[in-house]
Order: structure tokens, then sequence, then C-alpha cells
């Protein structure tokens, strides 16, 4: 089978620092490779080279880049445009700040096809909007349609930047990191998608950091580490036999260590009863009653759409019910940790800057806090220098942790964590996870995990609530739940987990 894509030599420097180092390799049509590696290692850089989207400030050489028989080394940006959509397309990690917050959902997706002038009229343009959104199990195609990104939840956004992704049907599909922020079920549709649209004759590279995903849609592996490769070959061989000590790493941090076991009988914090909320004549959460007690964690599960969110907003305070209730036992200051950290923060501010931010409205006197933000630093494991960075100097590790910083400012009883690892790659999420079960008994918190990684919840989680449209089916302690699962909604949950590992 011919190839598709061909990369030779490339080399990517920021002020004679090179951060990507004579990456080569080619992808032939119907065939995938993944590339893998932790935050920093070079991957999305060398996945928007392919584009010709590398940053301002970005030095950047390459021996050759032919992508479906263009040469597209040294072509100008109007040249790009041609190639960009039909020849290559990019799914990219961040689907809310990918999509245009100003345009509607299916005017995104639509835009790929009257660029490559691929449908005429507005009937034919909308019934292609809504087939590729069908494709990719956008639940209500005509709703999702004319909302705003705003108004769809992390997975749903990401499901429209990958259908606007297909549109224009092109031979290189270049999707970084494009299953983190889906549920199980969604991500084993999603891969298994992505996998018929390879074996249909698409060329994918795929940079992910699960190597469940990994495993079930690639046929070979790239392994990158300070921006070189430093292990490549057949899926099987390198996950199973690895041979460079990096690799090896890589793989020892997707094994969860359990939670160490807390005891049942801690006293209630929070009493939720019949819950409800509604946005327009559309349910979000519907008659959710659950008990949150006092030092432990309860993990949120749950398909995207499934009120998880809401559910979450309601309990911080930054959204109210439209009936039942939410009874805290004490008064407890409760915190909010954003899925998306980088959206979370303000642009133009340091992380200094937030932090100060935040410990002055908690009331913490001026000369105090340069210490307090150092302290606050220290406690997630940053370095103190991180302070005069912007949010878009960080990793997305090292954003997470300041998040969490953030949120630590307000001295929180409670702490809810909405996504907080979905991100990150697997050393990383290790990372933040210990700091968080340091920070829980440090600072005996109460934790709300919000998640679609059921790994990680049952890793982390004392008790768990099931959420399908809206309303929690199932809720128990995690090992009960997990092990025997009562709802058949559970069950599809914790099989489409378990089929990403096989």
């Amino acid at each position: 089978m011919s190839a598709a894509l061909q990369v030779r030599g490339l080399r990517i420097s920021f002020e004679g620092e090179p951060v990507v180092d004579d990456v080569s390799f080619t992808v032939d049509r119907g065939e995938c490779i993944a590339i893998v590696g932790e935050s920093g290692a070079g991957k999305s850089l060398t996945a928007r080279a392919l584009l010709g989207l590398t940053p301002a400030g970005a030095d950047v050489a390459l021996d050759e880049l032919i992508v479906d028989g263009t040469d597209t080394a040294g072509l100008t940006e109007h040249a790009w445009r041609a190639v960009r959509g039909a020849g290559i397309a990019l799914v990219s990690q961040d689907a809310l700040v990918s999509l245009d917050p100003l345009r509607r959902i299916g005017t995104e997706i639509a835009e790929p096809l009257l660029l490559h002038r691929l449908v005429r009229g507005r009937a034919e343009r909308a019934a292609r909007v809504r087939d590729l959104l069908r494709k990719v199990w956008m639940p209500d195609p005509d709703r999702r349609a004319r909302q705003h990104p705003h108004e769809l939840s992390g997975g749903l956004r990401q499901r429209a930047l990958i259908a606007s992704a297909l549109a224009a049907v092109p031979a290189v599909l270049v999707a970084d990191e494009p299953t983190t922020a889906l549920d199980a079920t969604v991500q084993a549709r999603i891969l298994g998608l992505l996998r018929e649209i390879t074996d249909a004759g698409t060329a994918l590279v795929f940079i992910s950091h699960d190597f469940a995903a990994v495993r079930r849609i690639a046929d070979r592996v790239l392994v990158m580490r300070g921006g070189v490769i430093v292990e490549s070959g057949p899926v099987a061989e390198v996950l199973e036999n690895p041979r460079h000590e990096y690799t090896k790493q890589l793989l020892t941090a997707t094994i969860h260590e359990p939670r160490a076991s807390v005891p049942a009988d801690s006293p209630p914090v929070l009493i939720a009863d019949g819950v409800s909320r509604s946005f327009g004549t559309v349910p979000a959460v519907i008659d959710a009653s659950f008990t949150l007690k006092d030092g432990r964690t309860l993990g949120v599960v749950g398909e995207s759409g499934s009120g998880k969110t809401t559910l979450a907003r309601m309990i911080v305070g930054v959204d109210a019910p439209d009936s039942g209730s939410l009874q805290w036992t004490t008064e407890r200051r409760v915190q909010l940790v954003h899925q998306n950290p980088l959206g979370a923060f303000d642009p133009r501010w340091t992380i200094g800057h937030s932090l100060r931010e935040a410990l002055e409205a908690g009331g913490v006197p001026r000369a105090q806090r340069p210490a307090r933000v150092a302290g606050l630093l220290a406690e997630v494991d940053l370095a103190p220098e991180l302070a005069e960075r912007r949010p878009s100097a960080l990793s997305g590790g090292q954003r997470q942790r300041a998040a969490i910083a953030r949120a630590l400012a307000a001295d929180p009883q409670v702490l809810v964590l909405d996504e907080p690892v979905s991100a990150l790659d697997p050393s990383v999420r290790e990372r933040v996870l210990r700091v968080l079960a340091r920070l829980q008994q440090e600072r005996q918190l109460t934790m709300i995990f919000v998640s679609h990684d059921l790994d990680v919840v049952g890793a982390v989680a004392d008790e768990v609530l099931v959420m399908q449209d809206g309303r929690i089916v199932e809720q128990g302690t995690t090992a009960a739940v997990f092990a025997t699962p009562q709802h058949p909604f559970t069950r599809e949950l914790l099989d489409a987990g378990g089929a990403a590992d096989r």
C-alpha cells in the first residue's frame, strides 16, 4: 500500500533550543501509527508541523514532508489552505479552544465543505453536517448543530471537532489526544470509528497518552522523549516487550495503586435530596439523591451529557437546582477544579497573579500573599519560579496542579474536581493523583471526583454514582458497584472501559 504521509528529518527549535530533533516516519494508506510520550516530549508540535501549523517563534527545518503525494516543504500559507482539510486534517486536543465560541456547531462542521466546494446548496450542506454528527454518535444532531460550543459538554464538543475534521474526507488524519474528554462507551465507539476510517484507506497519526486506546487502534507506535523517537515498532512488540527504559516507565505508570480503605462510618457533610435542573425544556439532572461523607471521595461517572458537570456546578454553588435540596450538615467551604485549566486561567495573568487574586478573595493580607503563593505551589509539587509564567507557558500537568493550588487558596474543606486528569499522560496523571491523595490526607479534604475514566475512579473513589441521561441509575461503594454492577448501563460502561484494554 502506498504512503500517504512521509516525514524525514523534522527539526523544531525555539531560540536555538531543539524541541523536536530529526523525527522521521512514514504512514501508509490504511495504517495507524501512534505517537506516545510525556507532556513536553514534542508529540503535539510534531503533529502540528505535519499541517504547517507550528507556533510563532518556532524555527522549523525538514528534509521532506509529502502529504498525499504533495511535497509541502516550503509551501506558503495560502498554498497550505488547499492541503489542509482535504489532504490532511487535525483533531486537536482542546475542543473548547479549537471551536469558535461565536459560531454554531453546524457552521463549524460545514466550513471544510464550503472551503473545498464539496457540496452545493444549503439543504445538501445541512444533510452532510447531520450525517457527520451521526457518524460520531452525536445525540440529537439537529439540535446540537444549532448550538454553540459552550452549550455542549466536553465530550460532545470533542465529537463535533472530529466530525469537522472528517468533513472533507482527508487522506491523512492527525488525531491529537482525540478521546481525552470522552467517557468509556463513547471512546470505544470513536476508536472503532477511527479504526474503520483507517481500514477504509485513511492514514491515521494517533497521538495519545492512553495506552489502552493505542493498543486497540494502532498498527505501529513511536515513543518520544525530549523531542527524539527513542523506540518504535509494532504495537504488540513495543507494549508487551519494551526495550527502552523510558517506555517501561510509561507503561508502569498506567497501573494504578488501589485506594486504601477509609472507615465507612464517616458522618455525612452533604445530603442531596431529589435535586433537578433543566436548561429550557431540556433536563440535565433529574431527581438526584445521594450522601457525601466526611473525608471520603465520591466518584461521579457517566457518558458525556449525563449531567455530571451540572451536578458538580450545583454542589459548588455556581448553579442552582430547580427543585430538591443540597443540604450541608455544617458550613463548608467548597472549591471547584475545572475540567479545562487553560480556559479557567486568565491568559494575560501569571500563575502567581491568579493565586494572589484567589488569596485576596479569601481575605489573606497583602504582606502574607507572596509566601502563601510559594507555599501553595510547593503543596502541589510546583517550583516557585513557575509563579512568573503565564498558563500557556506551562505543561498540561503543571497547569492542572496550578489549578488545584488556586482552589486550595480558599482553604476549602470540600474539593470538587471535574475531569482533573483526563488530558494528562500516564506518568503526569499519576503524579497529580498522588498530589491529590496527599492533600486529602494532610488537609482532611472531602472530594467529589467527576471523571469518565473508570480505571482512575476505581483507584481514587470510596463511593461512586453512575449517571445516565441526568439520572443516578446506580450508587454504592466503588468496590461493590465495579465488582457486581446491577444496572445495564453500568455494565455497559464497565464493558466499554475493559474493551479498550483488550
